[in-house]
C-alpha cells in the first residue's frame, strides 16, 4: 500500500472526524441490531399476552432505538463525508504542490487530457478508499463481535453459525467477486484516461482535422474508445453486482440456518421459543451492516491503481529543493554559457552541442539560424525550463541552477513563441503582473504595439482563438512592456508581423531595452544591423558570431542567409507589385 501513503498521512490529520464517524457507525449498527431484535422479541412476546407495562416498555424502547439509530447514522454520514471531502482537499493541494515546481518540459511530455484525468478522476476516485476500504471493516468487526456476544447468551450454536456466515461474507464472497479482476485491473481508469486524452486532442485540433478531412476518422476512434470504456464500466458493475448478490444469498442462507437451528434447539429444549424471532432479526440486521465487505476488494484495487497513476506523474522527476538565489537586476545582466549541451529524452541527436557564449551586460544580442538549430533551447535553459545535460549557464556570474526559478521569471521580460491568452478581456490579459496599471497606461501600450483600434473591454477567447497570430504577438509584446526587469528574452517576437510593422515594433523594443540586456531569437534577419552581437547557429552549434558588419564582411553562413532572404523578399515584393498593377 505504499502508493496510498500520502492518503494515509492525510487520514491521520483528519483523525477527529474519522474517530467520530467510526463511533457514529458503531452506535448506528448496534442500535439497528438491537432495534430489530427488540421488534422480533416484541412480536413474539405479544403471543403470550404479557402485561401492558411490558408492551409499553418494549414499544418505547423500539421508538427510542429508532431515533438513536437515525441520529447515529446521520452523525456517521456527516463526519465520514466531511472527513472524506477534507481528505480530497488535502490530496488536491498535495498534488498541485508537487505539480507546480515541475518544469514545463516535464508537463509537456504528458498528454493534457490524461493529466486532466489524473487531476480530476483519479483524485476523486480515492474518496472510496476511506468510505469503502478503510472504514467498513472497523464497523463490521465491532458490530459483529457485539452481536455474536449478544447471541451467545441465548445459544452458542447460533453464535457459531453467525461466525461461519461472517467468515464466508468477509473472505469467500469477495474472493468469488474478484475472479477475473486481475486481468482488468485499472482497465476503467486506463480507458477513461485514453478517452479524455483523445477527446481533448480532438477538440484542440478540430479545425485542422476538419480542413484535412480527418475529423470522421478521429470521431470513429473516439466512439470506439467510448464503447471500450462503457464495456469496462459494465464489467466493473457486474463484478460489484455479483458480490452484492452473493452477499444477499449468504445473508438469507444464514438467516434460514438460524431459523432451522433455532427450531431444533427449541424442540430439544435448549432455547426458549420467544427468542427465535429476535435472533433471526439480529442475524439479518448484522449481515446488512457487512454488505460493504463484498465490494471492498474492488474499491481497494481501484484506489490503489488511482494512487499509482498519481505517483507516476512525478516518478521521473527527482525531488529537489528550489534554490533561494536571487538575480540582481539593479544593473544590466551578463549572460554566459560554458560548454553547454542539451539532449532531450529519447532524442536521436543533441539539441545543443558544446555551446560556449558570453553576452556582456547591457548588450543587444540576436541568435539566428534555421528552424531546429537550437535557438529557443538557449532561452529555455536560461529560464530554467530545461536542464542542461552538460555545461553551465551563468547570469551575473551566478550559476542558473543556484537561482530561484520564480524570482528569475519575475525579473525577466519574456516573449515566448506560443504565448497563452486567457478567456476574458484585453484588460485581463494585460494585467498579469500589476493590477494597479491605469487604463491610460494600457491603451498607450496597445498604441505602441500597433493595436490602436482595440478597446480594453474587447473579449479574448481561450488561447486567443479570436485573435490573429500577429495580434497575439503584439499583445504578448504589450504584456512584456508592462512588466519589469532588465533581462529581455524574446523568442521570435515578430515572426507573424509584416515587415513594416516588424520594424516599428523592433525599434520600440530596442528603445525600451536601452541599457538592458536583450537576447532576440529569430530566423528572420531584418533589422539586425542595430544588434551589438549576432550569434549564428546550425544543428545545435555556434557557427559564427560577431557584429553585423563583421559577419557580412566574412561572407560566411550569415552572409549567405542574408542574401537568400533578400532574394526571397525581393521576389515577394515584385509579386505583390504585379498583383496590384494587374
Amino acid at each position: 500500500m505504499s502508493e496510498l501513503s500520502i492518503f494515509t498521512k492525510a487520514m491521520l490529520r483528519e483523525r477527529k472526524d474519522i474517530l467520530l464517524s467510526i463511533l457514529g457507525g458503531f452506535f448506528a449498527g448496534i442500535a439497528g441490531v438491537v432495534l430489530f431484535s427488540t421488534s422480533g422479541y416484541l412480536i413474539a412476546k405479544t403471543v403470550f399476552a404479557p402485561p401492558l407495562y411490558t408492551l409499553i416498555i418494549l414499544t418505547s424502547l423500539v421508538k427510542i432505538l429508532g431515533l438513536a439509530r437515525a441520529g447515529s447514522r446521520y452523525g456517521e454520514r456527516l463526519f465520514s463525508h466531511r472527513a472524506t471531502f477534507s481528505l480530497l482537499s488535502r490530496l488536491r493541494t498535495s498534488f498541485f504542490a508537487k505539480l507546480v515546481p515541475m518544469p514545463p518540459g516535464a508537463l509537456n511530455r504528458q498528454r493534457s487530457g490524461d493529466l486532466l484525468a489524473r487531476i480530476v478522476g483519479d483524485i476523486e476516485g480515492l474518496q472510496f478508499y476511506f468510505l469503502r476500504v478503510a472504514y467498513p471493516p472497523i464497523i463490521v468487526v465491532s458490530v459483529f463481535l457485539a452481536t455474536v456476544l449478544f447471541a451467545s447468551f441465548f445459544s452458542v450454536w447460533i453464535a457459531l453459525l453467525l461466525v461461519v456466515g461472517m467468515l464466508i461474507t468477509a473472505f469467500v464472497v469477495p474472493a468469488i467477486a474478484m475472479i477475473g479482476q486481475r486481468k482488468t485491473d485499472g482497465l476503467v481508469r486506463r480507458q477513461r484516461a485514453a478517452f479524455s486524452a483523445d477527446a481533448t486532442e480532438m477538440l484542440q485540433g478540430f479545425i485542422d482535422l476538419k480542413v484535412y478531412g480527418k475529423l470522421d476518422g478521429h470521431r470513429e476512434n473516439l466512439l470506439t474508445l467510448s464503447d471500450e470504456l462503457t464495456a469496462a464500466q459494465q464489467q466493473d458493475a457486474k463484478r460489484l453486482l455479483r458480490g452484492q448478490s452473493l452477499h444477499a444469498f449468504v445473508t438469507f442462507f444464514v438467516s434460514w440456518g438460524v431459523l432451522v437451528l433455532g427450531a431444533y434447539l427449541i424442540v430439544s429444549g435448549s432455547l426458549a421459543g420467544v427468542f427465535l424471532a429476535m435472533l433471526i432479526m439480529a442475524s439479518m440486521t448484522v449481515f446488512d451492516e457487512s454488505a460493504a465487505m463484498a465490494t471492498l476488494p474492488t474499491y481497494k484495487k481501484d484506489s490503489r491503481f488511482a494512487a499509482r497513476r498519481l505517483a507516476e506523474t512525478f516518478e521521473d522527476e527527482q525531488p529537489t529543493d528550489e534554490p533561494d538565489g536571487m538575480l540582481d537586476v539593479s544593473a544590466p545582466v551578463s549572460v554566459e554559457l560554458k560548454n553547454v549541451s542539451l539532449r532531450y529524452e529519447e532524442a536521436w541527436r543533441p539539441v545543443l552541442s558544446d555551446v560556449s557564449l558570453r553576452i556582456p551586460a547591457g548588450a543587444k544580442t540576436a541568435i539566428v539560424g534555421a528552424s531546429g538549430s537550437g535557438k529557443t533551447s538557449i532561452l529555455e535553459l536560461l529560464l530554467k525550463l530545461q536542464t542542461p545535460t552538460l555545461g553551465q549557464l551563468r547570469l551575473n556570474g551566478i550559476p542558473v541552477d543556484e537561482l530561484n526559478a520564480e524570482d528569475l521569471w519575475r525579473k525577466s521580460r519574456v516573449v515566448l513563441q506560443q504565448g497563452h491568452f486567457f478567456k476574458g478581456t484585453l484588460r485581463d490579459n494585460l494585467l498579469l503582473e500589476d493590477d494597479s496599471r491605469s487604463d491610460e497606461e494600457l491603451l498607450n501600450v496597445l498604441h505602441q504595439v500597433d493595436l490602436p483600434g482595440r478597446k480594453l473591454e474587447d473579449p479574448v477567447l481561450e488561447k486567443g482563438e479570436n485573435l490573429s497570430d500577429g495580434e497575439k504577438q503584439r499583445l504578448a509584446i504589450a504584456r512584456t512592456l508592462l512588466k519589469s526587469g532588465r533581462l529581455w528574452l524574446l523568442d521570435e517576437p515578430t515572426s507573424s508581423l509584416d515587415y513594416v510593422t516588424e520594424r516599428r515594433v523592433m525599434q520600440l523594443l530596442l528603445e525600451r531595452a536601452e541599457g538592458d540586456t536583450l537576447i532576440w531569437v529569430s530566423h528572420r534577419l531584418a533589422g539586425l544591423e542595430q544588434m551589438d552581437l549576432i550569434v549564428v547557429m546550425d544543428h545545435g552549434e555556434i557557427v559564427e558570431a560577431g557584429s553585423y558588419d563583421h559577419l557580412m564582411a566574412r561572407k560566411g553562413y550569415f552572409y549567405e542567409m542574408k542574401e537568400l532572404e533578400r532574394q526571397t523578399v525581393g521576389e515577394e515584393d515584385r509579386g505583390e507589385a504585379k498583383r496590384r498593377l494587374g
